[in-house]
């Protein structure tokens, strides 16, 4: 999916909501517990009930991977069924990060095989472990950036000797001159706002997929606020808080009603910033 073509997604469904596929057998409503694959029934059940108001889909590749060959089956029965449904954008949140040939055969894996619009990708090292997923027209990168957990503060945020940044701060500022705003888009939290502001100044024109609303406790308004650009700018990703929203019969009809919540906070955003004119 193109940039342009995301940006009319997001306007069409006046949305910014991507939806976290990362599900556990075990968590799941009994009926698809009693089901052959209960992991893709389910899936299927969630994307039918939130893909008019879901922008993108996000499946986790260790919920996947940790159910060896069936959940390999699981994921690709899964993107195989939201392209059916209509126009998603759809990440493997793969976190992958390595250099040459290997890097290469995971831009392979993703984007030629599974069909695939993005993959989350690591810096550390360097530009040749991100330059393998970039230059395929309709096909992006996710760089992690700055993220929002405890061991964030690790890394991302020692200072680097010349210039007065820290180290994410270089990191996307060197990524941003690597890949453009139509093929590379940055992951910043959701729980830490004024790191989101601090680096949306740093990348003005990508987008960014943000975790951690919902039962992360990211605040929707405040990333909105902080992130948001002329045509959305963001992907905001909820997992858990749409998934298991409701228990056992409700479960499904929970989950559109969470994941239409979060539209309507978004369609309002995007009514403001003049993103989308009122119906």
């Amino acid at each position: 999916m193109t940039r342009e073509e995301l940006v009319q997604v997001i306007k069409r469904k006046r949305s910014l909501l991507c939806v976290g596929l990362d599900t556990e057998q075990h968590l799941l409503p009994q009926r698809f517990k009693d089901q052959h694959d209960p992991v893709r029934a389910f899936n299927h059940a969630i994307v039918q009930a939130t893909h008019h108001v879901a922008v993108a889909y996000k499946l986790n590749l260790a919920f996947y991977e940790a159910n060896g060959a069936d959940g390999w089956r699981d994921l690709e029965s899964t993107v195989a069924y939201i392209r059916s449904v209509g126009d998603c954008f759809i990440i493997a949140d793969a976190k992958r990060g390595d250099i040459g040939n290997t890097a290469r055969k995971y831009a392979e894996a993703f984007f030629d095989n599974l069909d695939f619009d993005a993959v989350t990708v690591a810096p550390y090292m360097g530009s040749d472990s991100i330059t393998p997923f970039l230059g395929r027209p309709g096909k992006w990168a996710i760089v992690l950036a700055v993220t929002s957990n405890e061991g964030a503060m690790d890394f991302q945020f020692l200072p680097v000797e010349d210039g007065g940044q820290v180290l994410f701060e270089r990191v996307m500022k060197h990524m941003a001159g690597l890949g453009g705003p139509d093929e590379l888009m940055f992951v910043a939290g959701a729980t830490r706002t004024e790191l989101l502001k601090q680096a949306r100044a740093l990348a003005p024109e990508h987008f960014f997929l943000v975790p951690g609303i919902g039962a992360q406790g990211g605040d929707l308004q405040a990333v909105l606020q902080a992130g948001m650009t002329a045509d959305g700018g963001l992907l905001i990703n909820s997992s858990r808080g749409i998934l298991y929203a409701g228990r056992e019969e409700e479960a499904i009809g929970k989950a559109r009603e969470a994941a239409e919540a979060l539209q309507r906070i978004m369609q309002a955003a995007l009514m403001e910033r003049g993103v989308v004119r009122g119906a």
